[in-house]
């Protein structure tokens, strides 16, 4: 079966999202915008470009890059973003590929709205594609 994070990285597939930052170890993208022209602002997948399925098996290069990458990513949403925490987990169960995700916890999140599901608090903050496209371009300063 093909991997759909390495055919994100070729700018295919349902995971194609706005492009943050990338370079020769890790590309940086945000959650795709919905069908609706809206996303939930502030999250974000930390990969590795080479395919490897966890993090036992990365190369100390590409976990040091993957890792300064996070800590850029986490300080530039909470300045970018009306956060109550930034948040990142490595879960790996769905997709092969190694990635890890990097998100927000919007101002005024129900308390029983999980810590990992945010996105899907219906009354939650959306914006609009260039508005997320904005907030890449903003971010990608951090990662400099």
């Amino acid at each position: 079966m093909a991997c759909l994070i390495c055919a994100k990285h070729r700018d295919a597939g349902p995971l194609v999202g706005p492009v943050v930052w990338m370079s020769d170890l890790v590309v940086v993208s945000h959650r795709p915008v919905e069908e609706n022209g809206r996303a939930f602002p502030g999250y974000l997948f930390v990969e590795c470009r080479r395919h490897v399925p966890s993090l036992d098996l990365l190369e100390p290069e590409e976990v040091e890059a993957i890792a300064r990458a996070s800590w850029a990513l986490a300080r530039g949403l909470r300045s970018e973003v009306d956060c109550e925490a930034v948040y990142s987990a490595i879960v790996g169960r769905t997709v092969a590929h190694f990635h890890q995700h990097v998100f927000v916890r919007h101002r005024g999140t129900p308390r029983h709205i999980d810590w990992f599901e945010g996105h899907l608090w219906p009354h939650g903050p959306r914006a609009s594609r260039f508005e997320i496209e904005e907030l890449c371009t903003r971010l990608c300063a951090y990662l400099r």
